[in-house]
This record gives C-alpha cells, sequence and structure tokens, in this order.
C-alpha cells in the first residue's frame, strides 16, 4: 500500500514538472519529458536518502518543495538564454572563488589573477558535467544540445559548487571553495608569470590541455567569447554609457559602484575600497539599482534591449505567449503606442498623434517596458501554451 502511494507521488511530481516545463518553455515534449523525469527522480533519491526529511513526517511536501525549487533554477537560467545563462554562471561561480584562486603569498594582478579564475573554471565545468552525467545516470557521451538541457546543466553546475563538504571539527565548505584553494596551493610560483605573460598577448595554449575534447566542448558552452565580437561590442557600449550616465548625473559613487561590481570582487572587497559600512553599501546599491532601472527602461532603452536581445523586432524578449499575454493587458491607448514603437516613429511624432507631451509619452512608454520586463522575468507563471524549440 505505501509503495502504491509514493509512486502516485512521484507520478504527480513527475506531471507537475512536465506540465511547468511545456508551459514555460519552448522545448519539445520529448525534452521536457526527459527532464522532468531527471529532475524528479533527483528529488526522489534525495528524499529516500535524506534521514532529516524521513524524520520530519512531511516528505511529500518535501518532494514538492524541492521539485519547485530544481524547476525555478532551471527556468533562471533557461530565461537568460544560452548565452546569458553562461555569463551569468560564469559570473556567480568566479566571485565565489576570487578571494581564494590566488595564494597568499604570491602577489599578481587583477588580470593575471582572472585567467587563473578562468583556468580553474574550465576544469570545474568538466569535473561537474561528469557528474551531472554520473547522478543522472547519462551516459558518458551525453552532452546539453537544446537550450532547456543546457539549463539544467547550468542549474545543476551552481547546486554542485554549492554543496557543503563536512570537515573536521563540525565544520563545512562549499565544495568550488575546496577545489579553488586546491587549485591556488598546487600552481607552482612561476605560474603567476606566465598568466601575467599571456594577460599582454602571450600564449600558454598546452596541447595536452586544450585538445582533450571534454574541455573544449564545455569551454565552448560556456565561456567561449571569441564567438561573440558583435556581443562583446555591445556590452562595452552599455557600460560605456552606464558610466556616462551617471557621471552626467553627479552619481561618481555609484560610478564606482559599478565598475567594482563589473570586477566581481566579493561584498566585503568593495566595502573597504568605497570606505563605507555595509549599510551604506547597501543604500548605495539601491541606488544604483534606481539609476540603472531608469537607463535601462528609458535613457538608453533601445541599447539595453538590443544587448538583451529583447528589442522590438524580438517582442521584447517574450516568448509568443506571453508577447500575446502581453499585448491583450494593454489598453487601447497603449496599444497604439507599442504600435507606433514599432512603425519607427519618433516621441515628438507620437506625442502628436496621441495629443499629448513628450515627456507623457516617455512616460507611458517606460511602464510599458517595466511590465513586459516583469512579465519576461516571472519565474513561477504557468499560464503559457508551449511551443517546439
Amino acid at each position: 500500500m505505501m509503495g502504491k502511494i509514493e509512486g502516485r507521488v512521484e507520478e504527480d511530481i513527475f506531471q507537475l514538472l512536465f506540465t511547468e516545463l511545456q508551459q514555460n518553455t519552448r522545448s519539445s515534449d520529448n525534452k521536457c519529458r526527459e527532464v522532468a523525469d531527471r529532475i524528479a527522480a533527483e528529488v526522489n533519491r534525495i528524499c529516500q536518502e535524506s534521514q532529516r526529511i524521513k524524520a520530519s513526517g512531511e516528505e511529500e511536501k518535501w518532494r514538492v518543495t524541492l521539485s519547485r525549487h530544481r524547476l525555478q533554477q532551471c527556468l533562471f537560467y533557461y530565461n537568460f538564454g544560452a548565452r546569458g545563462g553562461r555569463v551569468e554562471l560564469h559570473s556567480t561561480l568566479s566571485a565565489m572563488v576570487y578571494r581564494y584562486i590566488t595564494p597568499p603569498q604570491i602577489q599578481s594582478s587583477y588580470q593575471a589573477r582572472l585567467n587563473l579564475i578562468e583556468d580553474f573554471l574550465q576544469g570545474f565545468y568538466v569535473e561537474s558535467l561528469n557528474a551531472f552525467r554520473r547522478e543522472a545516470q547519462l551516459e558518458g557521451t551525453f552532452s546539453p544540445t537544446t537550450l532547456l538541457e543546457l539549463s539544467e546543466y547550468m542549474a545543476f553546475t551552481e547546486r554542485y559548487a554549492k554543496r557543503r563538504i563536512p570537515l573536521s571539527g563540525g565544520r563545512s565548505q562549499q565544495l568550488l571553495i575546496l577545489r579553488a584553494q586546491t587549485f591556488s596551493q598546487q600552481q607552482p610560483p612561476e605560474t603567476t608569470v606566465d598568466m601575467e605573460q599571456a594577460a599582454e598577448g602571450s600564449s600558454l595554449d598546452s596541447d595536452q590541455t586544450w585538445n582533450d575534447s571534454s574541455v573544449q566542448q564545455v569551454r565552448h558552452a560556456m565561456v567561449d567569447r571569441d564567438l561573440e565580437p558583435a556581443d562583446h561590442s555591445l556590452r562595452e557600449t552599455v557600460v560605456k554609457e552606464v558610466l556616462g550616465y551617471l557621471q552626467e548625473r553627479g552619481q561618481n559613487d555609484c560610478a564606482d559602484y559599478f565598475i567594482l561590481r563589473l570586477q566581481d570582487l566579493p561584498t566585503n572587497e568593495i566595502e573597504e575600497i568605497l570606505g563605507v559600512t555595509p549599510r551604506q553599501r547597501d543604500y548605495l546599491q539601491q541606488r544604483f539599482k534606481y539609476h540603472l532601472i531608469r537607463f535601462a527602461l528609458s535613457h538608453r532603452w533601445e541599447l539595453v534591449h538590443e544587448w538583451l536581445e529583447a528589442d522590438l523586432e524580438r517582442n521584447l524578449g517574450l516568448t509568443p505567449e506571453r508577447w500575446q499575454q502581453f499585448q491583450d493587458s494593454l489598453e487601447a491607448s497603449q496599444r497604439k503606442l507599442l504600435e507606433l514603437k514599432q512603425q519607427g516613429a519618433n516621441d515628438s511624432d507620437i506625442a502628436k498623434l496621441l495629443e499629448c507631451t513628450v515627456n507623457q509619452v516617455q512616460k507611458r512608454w517606460f511602464r510599458l517596458l517595466e511590465a513586459a520586463w516583469h512579465l519576461r522575468n516571472e519565474r513561477d507563471s504557468g499560464n503559457n501554451a508551449s511551443t517546439d524549440e
């Protein structure tokens, strides 16, 4: 009897995951089914092996909670897109290991440290891919080939990196940090010199390392910036424009904060460099966020949305279903504004046609972009139909 109940719960979890993936992605039913099955199997394994979950007497509740958590992580990376998801994961992991990747006795430049981090993470991505294959019981040659599979792998990699490993004395540490510390300890003194030469343009390609098929495959999937020079140039333009925008408005402290954030520095290092308390840094962060939103949705919305691949030609980055949902939510005057923007009309002409001021046009457009932004980044919506990827 208990086996039947557990089987029914497992089937309900699978159906929940399968339906959500169908509704929130453009993947085929077959891919949604495969990913849902893997997530459900992982959750089932965790609940069966965890003594804490068993002792709670709420195993069914834990299954649902863990399933939704795994689902949201996967959709988080899916909604970023292949390129955006890779950048997000790489930035997250880089920030985690930044302070651990260089041995204390070695003084290196910022660029040299970035090169070491890059080298370290390539090996970690391979380790994570092998762990993913092993834990999901996949073939040794499996590689993510669709956006949904890549998102599933990136979500797994973040969780794998943050796993707590028990140490002596009742302590624990995250797996990624332990790997980074070991990596740093294994670096010979001359490595820093070599890395700094690389930062100046020297080549350090090792046939044994970079010709390995697994390393090449993951490197291409995760952080191959050379394939996207146009995107890199556009990113640099956005950064320059944001800095100029902040400085024009006398927000030099926000500009300084932005520069440090671009370097993936830990919070405590940012506070030390700027000479602020945690509370002052939090206030500065909120002020910077306010100006960044104004820049992204008002001042240079075209540039930012082009960079995010969410411009008007791409329906503001919305899926066909959410684009329709967005349009259906608009009033007649808002739909007219959207139509005129799609036609390329400038704000002055739009103001005349809508019989309002240019300032009113800009405010109304800001609100439309803000609504699309929130809809695009929703994590829990289950009201979208699926289309094939």
